[in-house]
């Protein structure tokens, strides 16, 4: 091997070293937010694009940070557990800050107030939520409205053996039109589209649950979180 061959290895060599300690990989050019893409305003489709209020958001964070915004889309209940492991660099789905989150991830500084709302047919007999003790309850699947609702009693819910678990909110509330179940219970935002999108269907006046909405960012990326 002649020398001009030997210094072309040693500087590829080099220049592979520096790549690994610099951290020469796709993941700094990008910022992937997981999210739970049917969750209007907040975030869903519009044709092949996810879109809406928290799209709109991770799109001027990503570029403040000079980055290539990238959305997945993923069932609720497994966005913690994404961002906890690193797989997603945060979470964003109209996401409620709670103790029980908290003990797994940080969130940012909250952007956005939700209200807890319920769902019902124009006819029901539902009129407050007192009058949903002993009803069938939809519900999507780890959101706030189902660790709400699926509480005891005592605890100000209404037990799980009365929850109708669904992976969407829109999955709930065609429960409810279908009456398999006699209410749903979900985000004011949401529900205000649902309803729209459903002939029948009202919201009830009294307010289930008010709740600060903010980003999960796993705990080790103090960088992100700042």
């Amino acid at each position: 091997m002649n020398t001009c061959k030997k210094v072309l290895l040693l500087l590829l060599a080099a220049a592979l070293i520096l790549c690994c300690f610099t951290g020469c990989k796709k993941e700094a050019k990008t910022l992937t937010m997981g999210t739970n893409a049917a969750f209007p305003p907040y975030e869903y489709y519009e044709g092949d694009k996810i879109v809406g209020i928290d799209a709109e958001i991770a799109a001027e964070i990503a570029k403040k940070l000079g980055r290539t915004l990238v959305i997945e889309d993923m069932g609720f209940g497994s966005i913690i557990t994404a961002v906890q492991g690193g797989k997603i660099d945060m979470g964003m789905a109209g996401m409620t800050v709670n103790e029980t989150r908290l003990q797994s991830v940080n969130f940012s500084t909250t952007y956005a107030t939700g209200i807890q709302v319920v769902i019902v047919k124009e006819d029901s007999d539902i009129e407050t939520i007192d009058d949903l003790m002993g009803k069938k309850i939809g519900v999507q699947e780890s959101t706030t409205g189902d660790i709400y609702a699926s509480a005891t009693p005592e605890d100000g819910g209404f037990g799980e053996e009365n929850v109708e678990r669904y992976n969407k909110g829109t999955e709930a509330v065609l429960a409810l039109t279908q009456g398999k179940v006699d209410a749903v219970i979900i985000d004011n935002e949401p529900a205000k589209a649902f309803v729209k999108a459903n002939e029948g269907l009202m919201i009830l006046e009294t307010e289930y649950a008010v709740e600060d909405y903010a980003i999960a960012i796993r705990k080790e990326n103090t960088e992100l979180l700042q």
